[in-house]
């Protein structure tokens, strides 16, 4: 357990805020899998850009267990203290705000992992946005503009200085994009140099590796961001091993079954159907990564236009790979419960 403000987070794994990934089905589900603090897609802090399609469906959170965290994103001061003001009026409990975005559409309009070149710009926002509600902010970073200037020590201690609640700081420059391997050393000298909660961020791929990176780096929590995609059960697994070193399975193919098609009703119902089912592909690609000879199935599943279609599809796929496995295992070489695998007689399901 951490803390951040007023609540205590009984896990100490965070999902990361996502653009086109964090949206409310996907957060109830990491949520519902162990995750201790989900966090909302990017908002922009320019008000008038909220009546889009987009936006509403980014502000919604209708249902959603608490805290609820909101993530804002913007260059102008007073505008990201007035998006948090109307975000806690909609019912955000805390603020987060992205400074770790390397997307060149964010960095271009100096916000995101930009605002990393600018501290005096940095100190502004910070402080207006913690003066101006009175929730939990958080602030996301990456650990510097470049590695020629990795300055997120410094940025750190403006934000603990600013009132900032809590910091999670992904471990690479906005230079370096998510290209190469985060390091954990930066992340280490800002644990050390601050007293608020620091949460490790970048390449938290399995338990094992959230355990060494928060015995390495001293962290309070870790958060888990591309690596959940398609696989929200990974946020049980490292809550389960940090805390008690406990190894847990994998869903077997009939458990992602559940899971897949649980998701895919929650994308139908939240988005409607012409919206559900086109924002349902990426995730039905995510969830499949780990299945073997998928190609073909995902062209097919892609050129489907309805829930129930869709839904039949995902049916039709995991009962014959149940089927193929139960096969095999007859034959005593695999057991009907091991992670979905799937040969090329069944790709066209």
């Amino acid at each position: 357990m951490f803390q951040i403000g007023p609540y205590t987070l009984a896990s100490r794994v965070v999902l990361a805020p996502m653009a086109g990934v964090t949206d409310l089905p996907f957060r109830q589900l990491c949520r519902r899998f162990g995750a201790g603090l989900v966090v909302s897609e990017m908002v922009t802090s320019d008000t008038r850009l909220w009546n889009t399609r987009k936006s509403r469906y980014r502000l919604n959170h209708d249902g959603e267990a608490e805290p609820r965290s909101v993530q804002i994103a913007g260059g102008d001061a007073l505008m990201m203290a007035d998006a948090a003001k109307l975000n806690v009026e909609r019912g955000a409990q805390i603020i987060d705000i992205n400074m770790g975005c390397p997307a060149k559409k964010v960095c271009k309009k100096a916000a995101g992992s930009a605002l990393l070149k600018d501290q005096a710009l940095v100190t502004d926002i910070l402080q207006a946005v913690v003066a101006a509600v009175d929730v939990p902010v958080t602030l996301k970073i990456r650990t510097g503009w470049s590695p020629e200037q990795r300055n997120g020590l410094d940025i750190a201690r403006i934000a603990e200085d600013s009132g900032i609640a809590a910091l999670a700081v992904h471990g690479r420059t906005r230079a370096c994009r998510f290209n190469g391997e985060a390091e954990y050393n930066t992340i280490a000298q800002i644990k050390a140099a601050v007293d608020i909660p620091v949460i490790a961020n970048g390449d938290i791929d399995s338990p094992q590796k959230a355990l060494q990176v928060m015995q390495y780096t001293g962290a309070d929590a870790v958060m888990v961001g591309r690596a959940a995609q398609g696989r929200p059960w990974l946020c049980r697994e490292i809550d389960r091993f940090i805390s008690s070193g406990d190894l847990i399975e994998s869903p077997g193919t009939e458990e992602v079954k559940s899971i897949l098609l649980e998701h895919l009703n929650a994308l139908h119902a939240f988005y409607g159907e012409f919206m559900g089912v086109k924002i349902a592909r990426k995730h039905v690609g995510w969830y499949l990564q780990a299945t073997d000879n998928n190609a073909e199935f995902r062209k097919h599943f892609n050129q489907l236009e309805s829930a129930e279609l869709q839904s039949d599809a995902i049916e039709n796929y995991f009962q014959l790979i149940l089927e193929q496995d139960n096969t095999i295992n007859k034959q005593g070489s695999v057991s009907k419960d091991r992670p979905a695998t799937i040969n090329k007689e069944v790709i066209a399901a």
